[in-house]
C-alpha cells in the first residue's frame, strides 16, 4: 500500500463457519476501500496487494461479533438430553434459512435447512458450556455464496446444563469507610467462569466477632454496593458470591477493614476545667 508500484488489490471475504467447498469471495479492486453486505455471523477477510512482480503477503482480519439488536425475530431454545431443539417464527417465506452454533469463532458449525418448518434439532451439546445460535434467512441456499443474500433472522445463547459459577467476583475493595458506612466494589465474574446465565450476587459481612449479615441479593450487572448500618471502631470482612439457576459459587473475601470511632467531620470536645486560685 505505500508503494507506488501498487497496480491493485486482492480481498477474500470468507464466512465463519463455511462448510461449502468452494473458495471464499475473490474480489479485485483498485482503491483501498470495499463495501460488503454481511450477516451477523463471523467473517475473515483477507487482504494482498500486487504489482507486475506479484502478490503480498495477506493481511487478515476477523469481523467481531456485532450488537445483538433490532433483529426482526426471536428464537426460541429447548433442551432434550444433549440435543437442542430450536424454533422460530419467520416473518416471511425465504428459500432456506442458515442455522450456525457453537462457542466462539474458532468452534462454529453450518447448517442449511431447506424446509419451512422453522424448528432445526442440534446434537450433542456439552454441560456447561455457553453456545451461541444464530438463524439466517437466505434466498441462495447453494453453497457458492451467501454473501450478500443472507439475512440475520435472529440470535440467542444458550446452556444446555447450567453449573453454578467456578468463582467469586474478583478484586474487591473497600472505599469510603465511615464509622457507619462503606462502599464495595468488584470486578464481574468472566463469563467462561459463569458456567451458566449469572443470575446476581449475594453479599454480606461479617464482624470480628464472627457475627454474620444477612445477605442482600443484587442484579448480575450491579458491580458495588454500600453497606451501612455498620457499628463504630469495628473490623468487618464482606463476603460475596455469584449465582446461577443451578446455584451459588463460592466466595470471594476481602481484606479486612475497621471503622473509625469518630466521623471525618465530626467535632470532638474538649472539656477545660478552670480552677480558681
Amino acid at each position: 500500500a505505500q508503494s507506488e508500484n501498487v497496480l491493485g488489490y486482492f480481498v477474500n471475504v470468507e464466512r465463519i463457519p463455511n462448510s461449502c467447498s468452494h473458495q471464499p469471495n475473490h474480489i479485485s479492486l483498485k482503491e483501498r476501500k470495499i463495501l460488503v453486505n454481511l450477516s451477523m455471523t463471523y467473517y475473515r477477510v483477507c487482504i494482498s496487494a500486487y504489482n507486475e512482480a506479484g502478490e503480498s503477503p495477506k493481511a487478515i482480519y476477523i469481523v467481531p461479533e456485532l450488537s445483538i439488536t433490532d433483529l426482526p425475530g426471536q428464537i426460541h431454545v429447548k433442551r432434550q438430553g444433549t440435543n437442542a431443539v430450536v424454533t422460530w417464527t419467520p416473518e416471511y417465506n425465504p428459500k432456506c434459512f442458515v442455522v450456525d452454533w457453537g462457542t466462539g469463532k474458532e468452534d462454529m458449525h453450518m447448517k442449511i435447512i431447506t424446509t419451512a418448518t422453522g424448528n432445526f434439532t442440534l446434537e450433542n451439546f456439552q454441560p456447561y458450556k455457553l453456545y451461541k445460535i444464530v438463524v439466517h434467512a437466505s434466498d441462495v441456499c447453494q453453497c457458492e455464496s451467501f454473501i450478500g443474500h443472507e439475512k440475520t433472522f435472529g440470535v440467542t445463547q444458550f446452556y444446555s446444563i447450567e453449573g453454578v459459577p467456578r468463582t467469586g467476583p474478583t478484586n474487591v475493595t473497600i472505599l469510603n469507610i465511615t464509622k457507619h458506612s462503606a462502599l464495595v466494589k468488584w470486578t464481574e465474574i468472566a463469563a467462561e467462569d459463569c458456567l451458566g446465565f449469572l443470575q446476581g450476587y449475594r453479599i454480606s459481612y461479617i464482624d470480628s466477632s464472627g457475627k454474620n449479615s444477612p445477605a442482600v441479593t443484587l442484579n448480575s450487572s450491579i458491580t458495588s454496593y454500600h453497606l451501612t448500618g455498620l457499628k463504630e471502631k469495628t473490623t468487618y470482612r464482606v463476603q460475596i458470591s455469584g449465582f446461577t439457576n443451578a446455584g451459588e459459587g463460592p466466595l470471594t473475601l476481602s481484606q479486612p477493614f475497621s471503622t473509625p470511632k469518630y466521623g471525618t467531620m465530626e467535632p470532638l470536645c474538649i472539656c477545660i476545667t478552670q480552677h480558681e486560685s
